[in-house]
């Protein structure tokens, strides 16, 4: 008989004593059954879990045999009720979790019925913290890649696996390693400005991939940095050019699939607006042929060479006349030699630049959206395993990954080390003073504002 089934059963033959009456209230609540208490509270939306993917189906694949009251795991079950009694900090509300009535009956009442009030518990916590992330506008170009709900017993067998427990819980195991550091410094930050900022980017950790995650690039905008991520530990790391403000780099997810070597550059128009019209108009279209730039008639996949004396570079300068240019693969390319596509809309990727002086800087935000990395042919050599070289001299030779690797543009300002420490980062786009108005008001805005500015 499963332990829910055994309470219900003394509880109709009056041999129910109130701490365990509470705790029945406290599953009910967790949605193992519909009391009149747990339905005036706000319970989270239930998915029905799917065949074998329940509380009870992980126990009955272990044999019954308890998780949080195993001998060595005897901290793991007060850990858990800490954070659930700071779910708050989370965006969520501690009632879901029935916390009080678990925290006066919890250690009163049988221990079978403890066992399985804290598994489902925690299931519905992991299930709450992935599945109300929001997206905060993010584009995941690979739907697969948007944060979802584990089942409960896949939580639980993911729990079970760790080396410890307690240690699983007390960094939410079940999270990017970012997340629990910034939580901990939000529960303990000292004043309301400090709170708001470890807010927003709390909700950005919650879209980062789990610790258990495999491989995975990871940039952070507004750090200007590029890490490899191997199993929830980056490996390595470089600087990174991104978008200016004006153009920002987008918060985003895809899958790399494939590397382009010896790339074309198409240039935008705003920027062969900026970056080119001004020096054909001083230097004539002779400028053209020396920076290796072609004039293409349209913007499809048919187009052909056109004759670049024939446009009137003034207007293109003054952003009245657009155009299409190319640039040829070769040592000014501003592709450099390689870039790493993940496809899509908005036409973001990550590339080689030959303009190495500009990661000596100490604020990179040059670009025009896309990221151009310090180190590109040491991403290729750890994305394939080897370096990646051309084969002779044809242009955008495209080599596919066996298995595609995600990559996460993200958008932190607070950035935990290993030690817990935080970094703090200039808010680049504002996003921070534009997600605090959201969520705290006009004086949130303010205060926002006041910490991009500095």
């Amino acid at each position: 008989m499963h332990d829910f089934a055994y309470l219900k059963s003394v509880s109709r033959a009056g041999r129910l004593g109130r701490p365990a009456r509470l705790l029945l209230a406290f599953a009910a609540s967790c949605g193992i059954a519909a009391s009149a208490s747990a339905r005036d509270k706000p319970v989270p939306v239930v998915t029905p879990p799917g065949q074998g993917q329940s509380v009870d189906d992980f126990y009955a694949a272990r044999g019954g045999q308890p998780l949080w009251l195993a001998p060595g795991n005897e901290g793991a079950a007060e850990a858990l009720l800490e954070l659930l009694r700071n779910a708050r900090a989370d965006g969520l509300d501690p009632t879901t979790y029935s916390v009080r009535e678990l925290d006066r009956a919890f250690w009163r009442s049988d221990r079978r019925a403890q066992e399985m009030l804290l598994s489902r518990a925690f299931g519905a916590y992991v299930r709450d913290l992935r599945f109300r992330a929001n997206d905060l506008g993010t584009i995941f170009v690979d739907p697969a890649l948007r944060p979802a709900a584990p089942s409960p017993r896949a939580s639980l067998e993911a729990a079970a696996a760790a080396p410890s427990l307690t240690d699983y819980i007390r960094q939410m195991g079940w999270m990017h390693p970012y997340y629990a550091a910034l939580r901990r410094a939000l529960i303990a930050a000292p004043d309301e400005t400090a709170r708001q900022r470890l807010t927003v980017n709390l909700e950005r950790a919650r879209l980062l991939p789990a610790a258990t995650a495999g491989r995975y690039v990871l940039v952070n905008a507004a750090e200007q940095k590029l890490s490899m991520w191997e199993h929830g530990e980056p490996v390595d790391a470089m600087k990174v050019v991104v978008g200016k403000p004006i153009y920002p780099t987008p918060m985003m997810a895809g899958l790399i699939r494939y590397t382009v070597l010896r790339p074309y550059w198409n240039v935008p128009a705003d920027l062969a607006a900026e970056r080119v019209a001004p020096f054909v108009v001083k230097a004539g279209v002779g400028y053209l042929r020396q920076k290796g730039y072609r004039l293409l008639s349209d913007w499809s996949d048919e187009a052909t060479l056109a004759d670049s004396s024939t446009v009137d570079w003034k207007a293109v300068a003054a952003g009245k006349v657009q155009v299409r240019l190319r640039q040829d693969p070769g040592p000014g390319n501003s592709m450099g030699v390689m870039k790493f596509m993940f496809p899509n809309a908005q036409g973001i990727y990550l590339h080689d630049t030959p303009s190495t002086e500009l990661f000596g800087e100490a604020s990179r935000l040059f670009s025009g959206g896309c990221v151009r990395l310090e180190a590109a042919p040491r991403l290729a050599t750890w994305l394939y395993g080897k370096p990646l070289k051309a084969t002779g001299s044809a242009p955008e030779q495209q080599v596919p990954l066996q298995a595609p690797v995600p990559v996460y543009i993200t958008y932190l300002t607070a950035v935990p080390d290993q030690n817990g420490q935080l970094a703090i980062y200039d808010d680049i786009y504002r996003r921070d003073a534009q997600r605090m108005a959201q969520l705290f008001g006009g004086a949130s805005a303010a205060t926002g504002q006041a910490v991009a500015a500095r």
